[in-house]
């Protein structure tokens, strides 16, 4: 069995880390479920957000009464004193709890730093036994370095997987040099990489990263559940499966996070935008459907604003990628093109 230790936090968990932002867009009583077979399975590090719709609420009921024995990590994308406080209350009370073990920043376009008020709202309530520990998630690597290197953060949350590059590898040693956490988010690439097993050999390689992987249904939990008393190993198997990847991955591509979102015409942006990945890592079956072809549809509605394109943490032209994708899904539906 694999464990990681955050950092300075001294938080140490198996290395399997439960990302909470799917469950939103699970039933309830399905939710509470697969959040308390994670518990019993021994998962202790569960990973929601304010922005998560409902994600917080569910977490609240699954854990009434087992709080001391696990990590909560939640978020806040406030950027103003006034919301940072309502947000945290909010979160405390849908969460059913007293305490965060991990309160973190959630993807700001700047880094809040020591003497900040809004850092400082941060520091208050850790003086107030709010929150336990500081930390901060982004998709952007210069902010990322900011937040490592301005000395108020104990751990960092980032995309990180074996699409990664160097340059993401580089943050994940500076991270161990600083002594801080690593949070692997996006861990599965927002679903594009289907191999867990290969996905969970390759962060087990670093020993300071901690990854949450994305779960909503019953069957993919029990596929990492299987990995804390049988962690895969790296071999030459594995690495052919990861380098084909990268192969097909590589350039720029949609990683499905919903920054972009919402679209003021309603357009999924955040699955329309990778749709030809999708067909072709996963079921075709599955986007072919008569409810996913009003979802792409929906995509000559595009009034080409340029939000989305702004919003992209990875710098993407989103508008061009959802024309592409959209004529692509029209060829395979058409028989045009093959999956």
């Amino acid at each position: 069995m694999s464990y990681v230790t955050l950092g300075s936090t001294g938080i140490r968990v198996i290395k399997n880390g439960f990302g909470a932002l799917p469950i939103q867009r699970t039933e309830t009583e399905d939710a509470v479920k697969i959040l308390r077979r994670a518990y019993e399975g021994g998962i202790r590090f569960f990973d929601t957000a304010r922005f998560y719709t409902d994600s917080e609420e569910k977490l609240g009921l699954a854990f009434s009464g087992i709080r001391e024995n696990i990590f909560i990590a939640s978020k806040t994308g406030a950027s103003t004193v006034e919301g940072f406080n309502k947000d945290l209350e909010t979160t405390l009370n849908n969460l059913k709890t007293d305490y965060l073990d991990l309160y973190q920043f959630h993807n700001l376009p700047f880094v809040p730093k020591p003497g900040d008020e809004l850092y400082s709202a941060m520091e208050k309530a850790k003086k107030e036994g709010k929150i336990r520990h500081i930390g901060m998630t982004n998709h952007r690597l210069n902010l990322a370095w900011e937040i490592i290197e301005c000395g108020g953060y104990e751990t960092l949350q980032f995309p990180f997987s074996y699409l990664a590059g160097e340059q993401e590898i580089e943050l994940v040693n500076a991270c161990k040099e600083k002594n801080m956490g690593f949070i692997a988010m996006k861990a599965l690439s927002g679903g594009l990489i289907t191999n867990s097993k290969a996905a969970y050999a390759y962060l087990d390689q670093f020993d300071n990263v901690l990854p949450i992987w994305g779960i909503q249904r019953m069957d993919e939990l029990e596929e990492f559940l299987f990995y804390n008393e049988n962690p895969p190993e790296m071999t030459d198997e594995i690495m052919k499966v990861i380098e084909k990847d990268r192969e097909e991955l590589s350039g720029d591509f949609c990683r499905g996070c919903g920054y972009c979102m919402p679209c003021p015409v309603g357009i999924e942006i955040n699955n329309m935008a990778r749709m030809s990945l999708l067909l072709r890592r996963s079921p075709s079956q599955l986007q072919l459907t008569e409810e996913m072809q009003k979802k792409m549809k929906k995509v000559e509605d595009c009034l080409n604003c340029g939000q989305c394109k702004s919003k992209c943490p990875y710098g993407l032209d989103t508008p061009s990628l959802l024309k592409k994708n959209y004529e692509d899904y029209m060829n395979v539906l058409n028989g045009k093109a093959k999956v």
